[in-house]
């Protein structure tokens, strides 16, 4: 048992967070200074007994390794059980193998392998994020292994996919949902208590800095977007951390309790996400 899945299967809310490495093209002052954020945004939500994922080349763009610096550079201000990893396919076997090997060694307890968005390169080593689970648990069988689900999809599929005996998977992240999909994660929730899993899933909320159109549009090639509903918001005057606490408390409404809350950013994401629950 680890302390994430301890925390998944509790019963009861819990948030957690998604956050991006740097980009791999920041020139070298840039890069330090956005390592510096982010390892002060770390120590901030660990120290609050928070956990935070990781992310692996998002939306397509190219990003710092995030054991790179997280394993080596933060010392004791950080409690890396608290930091979960993401690896998709989209890298050579060999650097996964290496990967997760270092992930374990370094005292991360917790890894979330996905397959990785095959509309932009590099292509995926394996298939299936199953494909990639199955090889590293047998390589690393330390490490807690964490899938994907995606609630705007056909739930008896997905909910399948998670049950699955080759998921290889103790938890999932899901998709970016919202208020504005609740039905869709309602539908989804009803097939997970009809299959009886007990595989926790972690369900994703996107912090929308604005209803800008074309970081709309840009997103949108990713996940699904409420880009009419999100600018009708927006245009009635409400903030930023306004709609994401709406989607937080409407989600949990219905019974998807553990979320994980995306895009706050390397720099400020503590007092960002902390505006946002005092609106829960």
């Amino acid at each position: 048992m680890t302390l994430l899945l301890d925390a998944l299967r509790a019963p009861g809310p819990l948030v957690t967070v998604e956050l991006r490495p740097p980009r791999s093209d920041l020139k070298a002052a840039a890069g330090m200074s956005a390592w510096i954020d982010l390892h002060h945004t770390l120590g901030r939500l660990t120290r609050d007994e928070l956990f935070v994922f990781l992310t692996d080349n998002a939306v397509g763009a190219a990003e710092e390794e995030n054991l790179a610096h997280v394993g080596g550079n933060v010392g004791d201000s950080v409690d890396l059980r608290r930091i979960v990893p993401i690896l998709t396919a989209k890298h050579k076997l060999e650097y996964c193998h290496s990967f997760a090997v270092r992930a374990a060694s370094e005292g991360f307890e917790a890894l979330t392998v996905l397959g990785g968005d095959v509309s932009v390169p590099p292509p995926r080593c394996v298939p299936h994020g199953r494909d990639l689970r199955e090889i590293l648990a047998e390589r690393v069988p330390g490490l807690a292994l964490g899938g994907w689900v995606n609630p705007h999809r056909d739930p008896v599929e997905q909910v399948g996919f998670l049950n699955a005996d080759d998921a290889h998977a103790g938890f999932a992240l899901s998709q970016i949902v919202s208020h504005h999909a609740v039905e869709a994660v309602e539908a989804f929730l009803h097939e997970l208590k009809r299959s009886r899993t007990e595989k926790p899933v972690v369900y994703g909320v996107f912090f929308y800095r604005s209803a800008n159109p074309t970081t709309l549009s840009t997103l949108s090639a990713f996940f699904p977007v409420p880009v009419d509903a999100l600018t009708a918001e927006f245009e009635a005057g409400a903030s930023a951390e306004e709609i994401c606490a709406r989607s937080i408390r409407e989600l949990r409404a219905v019974g998807a309790e553990k979320i994980y809350v995306s895009n706050l950013g390397e720099r400020g994401g503590g007092r960002r996400l902390q505006k946002i629950l005092d609106l829960v």
